[in-house]
């Protein structure tokens, strides 16, 4: 029969066993050390978060080994400096670069740089829709399909005239698509012609840099944005041949940047 002093070192034993462990006492106080540890490591993440928006505050991009958007390549246009990127977010294409001048007191003028862009396979679906084979040089007649086509395009103007107002500009292209106009059919259209700028304000603003797009849209819709907000959308079949025409037809803004374009059609067969 044990003895009391051996029952109560069993109960002692029996108490040390099954009690939960003592937590460690910091400055009189009990101190969980597991709730520490995690503590710590929430720190450590919270620094770490922070060196990571920070990275990106400076470099201005998402850290390695995040997505990061494709950069896409440009060309530049050689007289002006200006740059447009090869391929556009909606998949059309670059296929020229040029530069439009304008004579000011007996001066050539540099006014903005321009790229012209297209979709290929629709432009090759044009193309061998009418020649069984590439022709030896681009053609009167592969440039002529090209203006009178519904064929989505884009001529993007870089302006490089520090002087420019949007006055000269709606004058500009006045005077432009007035001439291309009479070139198609003879007459003169000046109400047409001045629907191209629309309701642009001649409050904008422009300076070197500034970006004008105008597109030709399916259903032969020309739409102009000036810094990003659209400020026409006209449809109008002989205005759409008539912007493209400035570009691609027997008086071309600039011929090289024509010659460009029409080699670039040779190579899509």
């Amino acid at each position: 029969m044990p003895t009391i002093v051996e029952d109560v070192i069993a109960k002692t034993q029996m108490v040390d066993i099954d009690s939960p462990p003592k937590e460690e006492k910091l400055n009189g106080k009990e101190h969980d050390v597991s709730s520490g540890e995690t503590q710590t490591k929430a720190a450590q993440e919270e620094q770490e978060n922070k060196k990571v928006q920070e990275r990106k505050a400076i470099d201005g991009k998402e850290p390695h080994g995040e997505a990061e958007k494709e950069e896409v390549p440009v060309q530049v246009e050689p007289k002006t400096g200006v740059s447009f990127p090869i391929r556009l977010d909606d998949g059309k294409q670059l296929k020229a670069v040029g530069l439009r001048k304008k004579s000011m007191l007996g001066l050539g003028i540099k006014i903005y740089g321009f790229g012209i862009y297209a979709d290929n396979q629709r432009l090759k679906d044009l193309l061998t829709s009418k020649f069984e084979k590439a022709p030896a040089k681009s053609t009167k007649e592969m440039y002529q399909m090209v203006i009178d086509s519904d064929l989505g395009m884009m001529v993007q103007l870089v302006i490089v005239f520090s002087s420019l107002t949007m006055s000269m500009v709606r004058k500009n292209f006045d005077e432009g698509l007035g001439a291309s106009i009479k070139k198609l059919t003879g007459g003169k259209n000046e109400e047409l012609a001045k629907k191209i700028m629309g309701e642009a304000s001649d409050d904008i603003k422009l300076t070197t840099g500034s970006v004008i797009e105008i597109s030709r849209l399916p259903g032969y819709i020309l739409q102009t944005r000036v810094k990003g907000e659209v400020v026409s959308s006209v449809e109008s079949e002989l205005l759409c041949r008539a912007y493209i025409h400035m570009y691609l037809g027997d008086d071309p803004f600039d011929k090289e940047a024509k010659e460009k374009f029409g080699m670039s059609l040779l190579s899509l067969f």
